[in-house]
């Protein structure tokens, strides 16, 4: 019997092999690669990272029936880790090195990859993953842009991102109401240092909050006791958060770590 996706989760399974065989070939899996794959639903894509034969394979389902087909399917190929992806602890991530692989659940897609960014546990030599293409956008986003958001900041942080293609709506089983893209995510040899990466979640989250508004009141909530130099970052109180690039973000996080927070 054919197992059935699951709207609550947000499941609609990749069914073109072009698209599947494209994902592969931009990953360049090789023997000594462990590979993490997130969603793997129906193993449509899984079944391609097996025949290249990596050295580890974890795959993340939480739709119990899910995992346990692959199970059956794969044996002693791979590891399956039966549990929702923003639930696992940080510790899994430390002495491994992922290739990541995934057709994110859309409803939580930007959670997923903002925990990523944000895990100073995590090491990855690259991800290819499958967004909504609106959401994709938002991550490619350049400053000044309508789609430039806190999304894009902690992506571009520490990667390098490309768009590897877009996919149509009948790739899919069941066909969503969407389109969707693949990116390719390389993380930067060197990136810009800052103590806590909770901070770099907070400050866009208070710039973000309010995005049409002008920058001045983000900036007073969160150097409520201190005198903020505009002029030492190039930026004027009547900017708004998308007028403000990734490196003035960043020094703007170390301007607030330099106090003390």
């Amino acid at each position: 019997m054919p197992l059935k996706p699951k709207k609550s989760l947000g499941q609609n399974f990749l069914i073109d092999k072009n698209i599947i065989n494209k994902i592969i070939e931009v990953s360049e899996i090789s023997s000594s690669d462990e590979i993490l794959e997130v969603g793997p639903g129906t193993g449509n894509l899984t079944k391609s990272i097996v025949s290249k034969n990596p050295k580890k394979i974890y795959l993340i389902e939480k739709d119990e029936n899910l995992a346990n087909d692959l199970e059956r399917q794969y044996l002693d190929r791979v590891n399956i880790i039966k549990k929702d992806v923003l639930k696992i602890p940080y510790k899994f991530y430390s002495e491994k090195k992922f290739l990541i692989l995934g057709n994110l659940p859309y409803n939580i897609s930007t959670q997923i990859l903002s925990g990523w960014c944000l895990n100073d546990k995590l090491n990855v030599s690259k991800m290819i993953l499958m967004f909504q293409k609106e959401v994709a956008e938002r991550i490619l986003a350049d400053v000044n842009s309508k789609e430039y958001s806190r999304i894009t900041i902690l992506s571009k942080w520490k990667f390098d991102i490309t768009k590897v293609a877009d996919v149509k709506a009948n790739s899919f089983f069941p066909k969503p109401k969407v389109q969707s893209t693949v990116l390719k995510f390389i993380p930067k040899k060197k990136f810009h240092e800052i103590k806590d990466p909770k901070n770099l979640e907070k400050i866009t989250k208070v710039f973000f909050n309010q995005r049409r508004k002008m920058i001045k009141k983000p900036i007073n909530i969160l150097f409520k006791n201190f005198q903020f130099n505009y002029k030492k970052f190039n930026i004027k109180p009547s900017d708004r958060p998308q007028n403000i690039n990734v490196d003035k973000y960043l020094q703007i996080v170390n301007e607030y770590e330099s106090l003390g927070n």
